[in-house]
């Protein structure tokens, strides 16, 4: 149909600009489609505070509702919250409502059927999406109900079940919520522990007035830098909008890469629960590897996205996974991401080790990286084809773009899926090995 924009159906999730893009009869229509498509009996809705998301949620509910399907209306909360609504009380399928990282004119909707199973491309998205173009939806035997269900504190509680409070030591900490649903369940967790936490950023507002709720880009996590230093903090720590991602930067302002939590995370869950499984992407450090060999468990590397590490977890039954871009996957909370609770697990490490977050960071980390360079390509497979012939001396392997390993550095070169972008990440033993490397690799990418 000529009045749906279709590149609003991505790998992972619905997303797109409002109005023009996204609004409140697509919204609709996908409410029409997933019930036709999944055919539940209950849907758990949440949102975000984005300035779109009620009129977004009036739409979808009104398509669930007149498919046939009741609508458990959660509110405000974080994504990790609506996966634990739907995993938690044995629903059938959830719909939260938000865009993430995303600026302000964006909003969409991650979706997840039961278990908290999230729907991607191949396994529901483009069903959904042909359903949602076709226009025809079954007739519904009834008109579903809406009521409204506080989870709040339920999630609280499920948060604290992944650490012991009373271990916690009271580590003064900034915490940035950049305007985003960490405002709103920060406040309802911490009073459960020790810690200070000086707040950046709590009120709720999709307008993003201090900066974007994306802290994987370095100018939107430097007001909480500077806040670290002049608090004498202990840590810090940003969410983005949707609080289902966490970054955190240590008593010395140095943000820590995705990969650095994945290692932390991995060492406590490590001490109770030996010979266990846990995943990582293979974008991140080969400290990771390292650190889950030494703490007696098994590490197994994959390829990166939600839609891919979720599977693979259940299929090797493994008790965590993690990714370089924040992500941070937890059997015990039905596979699904949460950045709040990666957060717990790395407090209560923290006061184990007893030693400030940096040292913890080095005793683990000898390795230098840099980060994720993107560059612009023209003819994506003959400029891979260029570096892995120019590379062909080093260990080669094609899991997810192309990765060579020579020993003391390696790297990875790996399309994006939504742009004609190359994305690099190289890491070295050495700065100066890094350094050649990168200007080396980046004169050949973009050449």
């Amino acid at each position: 149909m000529a009045d749906i924009d279709q590149t609003i159906f991505k790998a992972y999730d619905i997303r797109g600009t409002y109005p023009d893009q996204f609004n409140e009869k697509t919204a609709y229509k996908v409410g029409r489609a997933l019930v036709a498509y999944l055919r539940p009996e209950i849907v758990v809705v949440g949102r975000d505070m984005r300035l779109s998301s009620p009129a977004l949620w009036e739409g979808l509910t009104k398509g669930i509702a007149e498919g046939g399907a009741d609508v458990m209306d959660i509110g405000l909360v974080s994504t990790d919250c609506l996966y634990f609504a739907v995993g938690k009380y044995g629903y059938d399928a959830g719909v939260m409502i938000t865009a993430s990282h995303n600026p302000p004119e964006y909003n969409g909707f991650k979706m997840c059927k039961k278990e908290a199973v999230p729907l991607s491309g191949e396994l529901g998205i483009n069903q959904i999406k042909e359903f949602v173009l076709k226009n025809d939806f079954p007739p519904p035997q009834k008109l579903g109900k809406v009521e409204k269900l506080d989870v709040d504190n339920a999630y609280v509680q499920h948060l604290l079940s992944f650490v012991n409070p009373k271990k916690i030591k009271p580590f003064k900490m900034v915490i940035d919520a950049g305007n985003g649903m960490a405002g709103k369940i920060i406040p309802q967790l911490f009073p459960h522990l020790p810690c200070k936490v000086i707040p950046m950023f709590f009120e709720l507002d999709g307008s993003f007035p201090h900066h974007l709720a994306s802290p994987i880009e370095p100018e939107n996590i430097a007001p909480l830098r500077k806040r670290v230093l002049e608090e004498k903090a202990d840590l810090g720590a940003a969410f983005d909008g949707d609080a289902d991602r966490m970054f955190l930067v240590d008593e010395n302002a140095n943000t820590l890469g995705g990969d650095m939590v994945t290692a932390l995370v991995a060492k406590n869950l490590l001490r109770k629960e030996k010979e266990t499984t846990i995943l990582y992407n293979l974008i991140c450090s080969k400290a990771v590897p390292q650190v889950i060999e030494r703490g007696g468990g098994r590490a197994i590397r994959t390829r990166v996205g939600h839609a891919l590490i979720k599977p693979l977890m259940k299929k090797h039954n493994a008790i965590f996974g993690g990714e370089h871009s924040g992500h941070f996957y937890f059997k015990n909370n039905w596979f699904a991401d949460s950045g709040l609770i990666a957060l717990l697990v790395c407090l209560e490490l923290v006061s184990e080790e007893n030693q400030p977050l940096s040292a913890l960071v080095n005793s683990i980390d000898p390795y230098f990286r840099s980060g994720e360079i993107n560059s612009r390509v023209e003819n994506i497979p003959q400029k891979l084809h260029l570096i892995e012939k120019y590379y062909s001396g080093g260990e080669i392997d094609h899991l997810d773009g192309l990765t060579v390993d020579f020993g003391d550095w390696w790297f990875n070169l790996r399309p994006s899926n939504t742009e004609p972008l190359l994305r690099l990440n190289i890491e070295a033993n050495t700065k100066e090995i890094l350094k050649q490397k990168k200007e080396e690799l980046l004169r050949l990418i973009r050449g």
